[in-house]
């Protein structure tokens, strides 16, 4: 067995999110020297369920195996069926564990990329759950830097406690990167609230779930503080906004109605 192609496939496997549970069980298999071989791995998220099925491949030049890709099957909580997708690890950008099953529950993760011509950009990447590859994969829709979707401004709409620390602020954000669904402190004018957020690219907004996670509307977010100057520029941006979708682009009606009605904008909290 070849001890550094063991230790960089058991990091390989620890910062993919997989852990250190499976080194006993891949230590055997180098050691058997088989062509290719395979791991099973299983855990939970809340009341979900995944089953990842890891592959691991000889190079036909030398004696250090690969790990090429990994099988997830998600069961969600009072679902009939379990959906399935292949994802393939990448030098640049591989989807760790957590990633995957963010994308599975239909959330967006934020990833830095590389073209056809080797050049570095940045793109969230949600799945599209109507279309499919010819392997069975639903196809990974992109939303570019030049999409319009700012996060940071996004949450700088809302009035949260946790925005007003740049530490917090830059972990929430990296959390939100990741696809997470994140709990953030609201305050209103008759107290503070926790609620839930995510990142939604394709809408150039942000998610609200409240602790039952029910999606928030915009009534019930308006209970937000705002000053007259955060109101009137954010009413401009909204116009703007309204402007270039009669022109021809082609974003949802929802976001149309939402862009209209937003209202509140972040303020200092003291």
């Amino acid at each position: 067995m070849n001890q550094k192609n063991f230790e960089y496939l058991s990091n390989q496997l620890k910062f993919s999110g997989f852990g250190e549970g499976l080194e006993s069980e891949l230590k055997l298999h180098l050691e058997k020297q088989q062509p290719q071989f395979e791991l099973k791995h299983q855990m939970e998220y809340g009341k979900d369920e995944i089953k990842a099925l890891l592959h691991f491949r000889k190079s036909d030049q030398s004696d250090l195996y690969f790990f090429n890709k990994y099988d997830l099957e998600l069961k969600q909580a009072g679902a009939n069926d379990s959906l399935k997708q292949i994802f393939y690890m990448a030098n640049d950008h591989t989807i760790t564990l957590k990633e995957a099953y963010n994308l599975m529950s239909g959330r967006s993760v934020n990833k830095d990329l590389y073209n056809k011509e080797g050049m570095l950009y940045n793109a969230w990447l949600q799945l599209d759950f109507k279309q499919t590859e010819e392997n069975g994969n639903f196809k990974i829709r992109q939303f570019h830097q030049n999409y319009g979707f700012d996060l940071s401004r996004e949450l700088d709409k809302h009035l949260i406690k946790e925005l007003n620390s740049e530490q917090e602020r830059s972990r929430l954000i990296e959390s939100l990167n990741r696809g997470n669904r994140q709990v953030v402190t609201f305050v209103y004018e008759s107290g503070e609230q926790k609620r839930y957020v995510e990142a939604s690219p394709q809408f150039k907004a942000i998610n609200i779930y409240d602790n039952n996670l029910r999606r928030v509307g915009i009534r019930e977010i308006a209970g937000e503080k705002e000053s007259p100057g955060d109101a009137n520029s954010l009413r401009k941006e909204a116009n703007k906004t309204q402007q270039k979708l009669s022109e021809g682009d082609d974003e949802p009606e929802a976001t149309k109605e939402s862009n209209k009605k937003i209202k509140r904008k972040r303020q200092s909290i003291h």
